[in-house]
């Protein structure tokens, strides 16, 4: 237990752990100190504003609060009751306000400002200043996405902290000196960050604004609706602000043991998707003119059709993205009568994890991390990321085990990686074993994910240590409660019937996987659950349109096993999914809830274990650890070769390809977010590029099975050789082994 101080805050004795900022041991007493620049996830204080002036008794001059710590005996008095530790705070007050422009009416953050409310409560309440206020060209792009507004700025220095001590990335810093100092990003470049948004809301005042946000709504005409982000199987917490039944911007919503109140740009900033031009509001059915609009009644006819004339021949796609009720709800119609069913997932998952329950906050305080996998993890899950990055700085130990990785893995190889560690001979491994705080990470496709990974962390024996744990990290938001709910809707899957004669592709995802594309190739009729008309215009017998996750009641489980709440910010353009699957299903004489509630509860009895509604509130609980049990294998999209495996002719490269963070249908709709999306570029391993006289930058051609395409090379210093790596969206007409030159 921490030892404990004794010290007086405004006459009010309180005792709090030695080594307390003095920030928060006022907060303790009941008293405010009031801050700018203080902001406890962003590292040491750096007393910048000056305006948490307070009056220790024994020091002869006013003290920046935040940044010192609690000693026994001290005394302190803040302005409530230290006539001179007032007029300390007014005089900062006054200096911030001389060239601060007079403009809340029309500034961003008018209302939610902590400068307004600060100087209402501590201010002179007028200005000696008789000059003109200094003015500047405003606003000045940061980015797409930001716009900043430097005559507001007060130079607390949040932003350039987070980006430098948070982020890691560097981009955002203040230049000059003195007066003359102003915030800027790295040589005036875009601040090309997946975390930039952040900024925004560290921001104390309406310096840094959201350019999709930037006078859209005031806050005394919007209400902020508690929910979950979907972007990824983070879930982080999130507020939805909504305006007029629109959705006007994302914010954070700080669960301290998933996100700590920091959100990644595609979640932030993918919410104009909703609005999409070719977003789909009422059923189409391909007819002899292609695709007609028809209504709901006939939609529901032709659906039923389809599913009485596929003989039990059906196959789902289900893309991870639906809510736990949905899959349940899928599940329990498509198989409830219909013969043989089977199912495919994005990607496999396993239940023997649930042995290593772990909250995501750990990893900050872990002594050893080890990733396995081909995928960067903030390509991934990019909270997590955020949680490495501060483990490091903690001083833990991070090695990577991957193609670009510390401990270079072939593509494909992360399996036998796990194999590896697991042999009591292996160096890392035994660090693993000797560690109290171990944290093992898969992130990438293939290789029994999950299951591998569980096996690994039971040898390693990580279910005996309370601060050591696994994470698998999904392709999709809820690729873990759709499989659950999937499961739990009867008691086994067939194998997939050969010939298809109904494909039902659930999801935006699912229908943009070109594995799903080769499914429905073989299909002899297929339905799609989607939102936009140009995923599935080309192949589809019948489009029912879908809802996304700003539109739905539900429950998601993330990548923790974290089961959480999904709550409505805006009334759908459609039928919520569950309410035409409870009359389709109503024809198959299936009795299912029409509202996510009744699913739920029928639900939670044999998957949630009597987890009621209410138990979930605004920061969902992690579940206990389960007992270990070996992993069975788990049903999932059929998996590429190991490219480790291909053999390839003299000069030829195998492809290894990757899912960027900012890709998928959802970012590609926003037109703000283009900047983000990968570049058009191949990482070639160093020897690789000198064998080929490339360098970083050239122009090359990337040619597999008579198809080119033309990208700029990058070199990458820590690629294994023998590997051209590529994002997805660039690599789509590529095969496995490809040869590049250049141009």
């Amino acid at each position: 237990m921490s030892e404990l101080v004794a010290v007086t805050i405004d006459d009010r004795p309180v005792e709090v752990p030695k080594g307390t900022g003095l920030v928060e041991a006022a907060q303790a007493a009941g008293v405010e100190i009031p801050v700018f620049c203080y902001e406890p996830r962003l590292g040491p204080p750096v007393g910048a504003c000056r305006m948490c002036l307070i009056e220790i008794e024994g020091m002869p001059k006013l003290q920046a609060g935040c940044t010192l710590t609690a000693t026994d005996g001290m005394v302190i008095h803040t302005a409530a009751t230290s006539a001179k530790a007032a007029e300390g705070q007014e005089a900062t007050l006054e200096f911030i306000l001389v060239n601060h422009p007079l403009d809340c009416p029309v500034c961003d953050k008018g209302g939610e400002c902590p400068l307004q409310d600060l100087a209402f409560r501590y201010g002179p309440g007028n200005t000696r200043m008789t000059l003109p206020k200094l003015t500047v060209d405003k606003p000045i792009p940061v980015s797409p996405l930001i716009a900043l507004d430097r005559e507001r700025c007060i130079l607390c220095y949040r932003c350039t902290r987070f980006s430098e001590d948070v982020a890691e990335d560097g981009q955002l810093i203040a230049r000059n000196r003195g007066a003359r100092t102003e915030i800027a990003t790295f040589e005036d470049e875009a601040y090309r960050s997946p975390f930039s948004g952040n900024v925004i809301e560290l921001c104390p005042v309406g310096a840094l604004t959201s350019t999709l946000y930037r006078f859209a709504a005031r806050p005394w005409d919007i209400q902020n609706v508690p929910t979950i982000c979907t972007a990824c199987p983070v879930g982080c917490n999130v507020s939805a602000t909504i305006r007029e039944g629109k959705v006007k911007r994302i914010l954070s919503r700080n669960h301290p043991e998933i996100d700590r109140g920091w959100l990644c740009d595609k979640g932030r900033f993918s919410y104009p998707h909703l609005r999409a031009e070719d977003r789909i509001t009422t059923p189409l059915r391909r007819g002899k003119k292609g695709l007609e609009e028809i209504t709901w009644d006939d939609a529901l006819d032709s659906a039923e059709e389809m599913l009485r004339n596929a003989g039990g021949a059906i196959v789902t796609a289900l893309s991870g993205s639906e809510t736990t009720e949905i899959a349940y709800a899928l599940g329990r119609l498509l198989r409830g009568g219909h013969g043989a069913h089977s199912a495919v997932m994005p990607e496999a998952t396993s239940t023997a994890l649930e042995a290593f329950h772990l909250p995501l906050s750990a990893i900050g305080d872990a002594e050893i991390i080890v990733v396995v996998g081909d995928d960067p993890v903030v390509e991934r899950a990019p909270i997590v990321d955020l949680w490495i990055k501060e483990a490091r700085r903690h001083g833990a130990e991070i090695v990577v085990c991957s193609p670009a990785g510390d401990l270079a893995t072939e593509p494909g190889g992360a399996a036998a990686r796990c194999q590896e560690l697991a042999t009591p001979r292996d160096a890392l491994g035994k660090k693993l074993r000797a560690a109290e705080r171990a944290v093992l990470i898969w992130s990438g496709p293939g290789g029994g994910g999950g299951a591998r990974l569980a096996e690994l962390a039971h040898e390693l024996g990580l279910e005996e240590k309370a601060g050591s744990g696994a994470f698998h990290l999904p392709a999709t938001a809820n690729a873990l409660g759709a499989a659950a709910a999937w499961a739990a809707s009867a008691d086994a899957d067939e194998a997939n019937p050969e010939p298809i004669e109904l494909l039902i592709v659930s999801g935006d995802e699912a229908a943009a996987d070109p594995s799903v594309r080769a499914l429905a190739e073989e299909a002899k009729r297929v339905i799609v659950l989607t939102m936009f008309h140009e995923l599935a215009a080309g192949w589809a017998d019948l489009i029912l349109p879908s809802t996304a996750a700003l539109e739905r009641d539900g429950t998601t489980m993330n990548l923790e096993g974290r089961v959480q709440r999904l709550r409505r910010a805006v009334p759908p353009p459609c039928p919520d999914e569950l309410a035409w699957i409870a009359k389709l299903a109503a024809r198959f004489d299936v009795e299912l809830a029409s509202e996510a509630p009744g699913v739920f509860e029928e639900l939670a009895g044999h998957l949630f274990r009597d987890l009621a509604l209410d138990d979930l509130g605004l920061h969902a609980p992690l579940p206990a650890r389960q007992t270990y049990e070996t992993p069975a294998p788990s049903s999932s999209l059929p998996a590429a070769s190991p490219a480790a495996s291909l053999e390839t002719e003299d000069g030829a490269l195998r492809l290894q390809r990757f899912r960027a963070l900012f890709s998928g249908p959802a970012v590609e709709r926003v037109a703000q977010l283009d900047f983000q999306r990968p570049d058009a570029e191949v990482e070639l391993a160093t020897a690789e590029a000198e064998r080929r006289g490339i360098t970083s930058g050239d122009a090359v051609f990337v040619r597999s099975n008579g198809t080119s395409v033309e990208l700029r090379a990058r070199v990458n210093r820590k690629l294994i050789e023998g590997v051209a790596r590529i994002a997805d969206e660039h690599a789509s007409d590529l095969h496995a082994v490809v040869e590049v030159v250049k141009a």
